[in-house]
């Protein structure tokens, strides 16, 4: 029903070794400049490796991105979002992060849009940048990306998100989380989603478009894709799976609670969300993956 037309690409993924990145690395860094103490946590080598592959490895487009992220971060200050702001959008269960990871150790966070429970707004991207956020701090040891599994049951015309908000939505994932979505798993999609698809997939630069799988549960090829990815005791029936979904907004934010003391250690907040380590001139994405087990 919906097939991944393969974009044109004018740039192939440049191809380099060790040493050559670790060079890239270090170009980069010097083309930052000084950075204030925030941004150094922010500009591991890990991050700036992540930038430089978002733009082949091109130094000068990698600085730009990174720099116009920065930007964006100290107007949108997702490490002050705080679940409470947030919890109003969730209390359906639309989007949460799962209590199970994938096969490589990537966090993942369940979508469900038939779940849909407020009309789409900036409020609604705060919440999922809020969740990206929990996600990433919650990645297995040694692992960088996550994975979106797309719940569409329930999902008719009325719950449809506008494609200004979903455009808005990929501009934050792709210019902002580079390298950070391994695989989005869009299950059993209903046929009048084709029409939304078409509309939005225009938005998607070639590596992300790439990163989209179509899963039809009669399809013996997408049967085999998620127990790839997945452990099926761990999966939920809704995606083929032999768990049950279920979300519990009251557990589901003491969870969160728990979450944000260790994001304000890493920040350097206070009981009151404030930072107490001076001015920042541009807040950086979440830290680097804490250790985490099953």
């Amino acid at each position: 029903m919906f097939r991944l037309k393969k974009h044109s690409q004018s740039h192939n993924r440049q191809d380099i070794d060790s040493t050559q990145e670790d060079g890239k690395i270090n170009e980069l860094r010097a083309a930052l400049g000084p950075l204030s103490s925030r941004n150094l946590k922010y500009c591991t080598d890990a991050c700036l490796r992540r930038y430089l592959i978002a733009r082949n490895w091109n130094v000068e487009k990698s600085r730009k991105m990174l720099e116009e992220t920065l930007k964006w971060r100290a107007a949108f200050k997702p490490e002050e979002i705080r679940w409470h702001e947030v919890a109003f959008e969730g209390e359906t269960g639309k989007v949460s992060r799962a209590n199970f990871y994938d096969r490589h150790g990537r966090s993942v966070l369940i979508m469900r849009p038939g779940m849909q429970n407020t009309t789409p707004s900036e409020a609604s991207v705060r919440h999922l940048v809020y969740l990206l956020e929990n996600a990433i701090m919650n990645l297995g040891e040694g692992q960088e990306q996550m994975c979106w599994l797309i719940d569409f049951s329930g999902f008719t015309m009325k719950t449809n998100i506008s494609v200004k908000i979903a455009g808005d939505i990929i501009n934050v994932l792709q210019n902002h989380y580079p390298e950070r979505l391994a695989f989005a798993f869009l299950y059993n999609p209903p046929k009048f989603f084709q029409a939304f698809w078409k509309a939005i997939k225009y938005f998607l630069d070639p590596k992300t478009f790439q990163k989209v799988k179509f899963v039809n549960p009669k399809d013996k090829g997408s049967v085999e894709l998620m127990k790839s990815h997945f452990d099926m005791e761990n999966l939920p029936s809704v995606f083929g799976g032999k768990a049950t979904l279920e979300y519990d907004h009251q557990q589901f934010s003491q969870m969160m609670a728990q979450d944000e003391l260790k994001a304000a250690q890493f920040w350097g907040l206070d009981e009151n969300h404030h930072i107490v380590n001076g001015p920042s001139s541009g807040p950086e994405v979440a830290p680097e993956p804490i250790t985490s087990t099953n």
